[in-house]
């Protein structure tokens, strides 16, 4: 048996690992697979560059590189301002906002006690900010160390990321060789597939919100677009949560706003999950939404928010790999019939 299953087990046991070093060192996986999103988002460039414009390997990946930063920088710079107005104007209406609301749910003393708790919990929040600033300054050299960390194993998965998926498929036995090289881009391909759609998806996503907000006139609008665009990286409770928020604002304004804006989240949900989603991301994840749900809780369990946000991306790799696993005993019981 094991002879005929030896990969299969190889296989299990390497993302059994795999998954017990991600629990146990939270913050070098975070790391790790940042850079590993990055090379799967410039991949298809560096590619070009190297194959079209026959730059060398290395030299399109410090290019693409640049590229990127100077794009963040310049996209981070033409946003910061307008965000950064409406935070401080949020910021400064926070306690008029918490008094409207408590107005508001005054007939209903539970649901205006509740309401009243998560508002002094939000600025409890900023008032811990304030005072953990010199922890922040403590900690600041060690995120920019993480940040060239991510930068250098990005560069190196961009310039030979062929060879260190060449190099560990030769860990396995020969005969599979080319199933564990498959099974390596099929895994690479749908993560490829999911980190572009959830961007194309938060920018969307972002944009309209922003746009809503500022149609309608309603405060805060690039807090809100920045909101409802993060929160979708986390599938299904994030996008609620980032509805909820902005309707409970709309209610301090009329009752009838809070109408209109829940309408308008629960059109765009929709749309998102039964077109936009559906057509960016295929069924290629095959993902069922109570799986999404059980895999961010568990995720949000073990690893707080970075585990709600690796948690698709791991469930993915998991069920790719159960189906090779599959796939190859199926195979091997077929084969004496035949």
């Amino acid at each position: 048996m094991w002879e005929n299953h030896k990969t299969s087990i190889m296989l299990g046991v390497s993302f059994i690992l795999l998954l017990g070093s991600f629990w146990l060192l939270p913050q070098l996986a975070f790391v790790v697979f940042i850079a590993l999103l990055l090379h799967l988002l410039l991949c298809p460039m560096v590619d070009y560059l190297h194959r079209l414009r026959k730059f060398p390997r290395g030299l399109a990946a410090a290019l693409t590189l640049i590229l990127f930063l100077v794009a963040v920088t310049v996209l981070v710079t033409v946003l910061s301002a307008p965000l950064a107005s409406s935070a401080q104007k949020f910021s400064q209406d926070l306690p008029a906002l918490t008094e409207s609301m408590r107005d508001l749910f005054a007939a209903y003393p539970a649901i205006a006690q509740e309401i009243d708790k998560f508002w002094r919990e939000l600025a409890t929040i900023g008032i811990d900010a304030l005072r953990s600033s010199l922890d922040v300054l403590f900690s600041f050299f060690s995120k920019i160390f993480d940040v060239v960390i991510i930068l250098f194993s990005a560069f190196y998965l961009l310039k030979d990321g062929r060879e260190i998926e060449e190099w560990i498929t030769r860990l396995f036995p020969q005969k599979d060789h080319m199933r564990v090289f498959k099974l390596f881009d099929r895994i690479l391909l749908a993560l490829h597939k999911y980190i572009c759609s959830q961007l194309a998806i938060c920018f969307l996503m972002g944009i309209i919100v922003f746009l809503y907000f500022t149609a309608r006139d309603l405060p805060y609008a690039a807090v809100f677009a920045v909101l409802s665009g993060v929160s979708e990286f986390v599938p299904v409770i994030g996008p609620t949560i980032a509805s909820l928020f902005g309707v409970s604002v709309a209610a301090t304004i009329s009752p009838w706003t809070a109408v209109q804006t829940l309408f308008f989240y629960i059109l765009i949900t929709q749309a998102n999950h039964n077109f936009i989603y559906p057509n960016l991301v295929g069924k290629s994840l095959h993902l069922h939404p109570i799986a999404i749900l059980l895999g961010l809780l568990l995720g949000g369990c073990l690893l707080d928010a970075p585990g709600m946000f690796l948690a698709v991306p791991l469930m993915v790799i998991i069920r790719l790999v159960i189906e090779d696993i599959y796939r190859d005993s199926e195979k091997e019981h077929s084969s004496p019939e035949q």
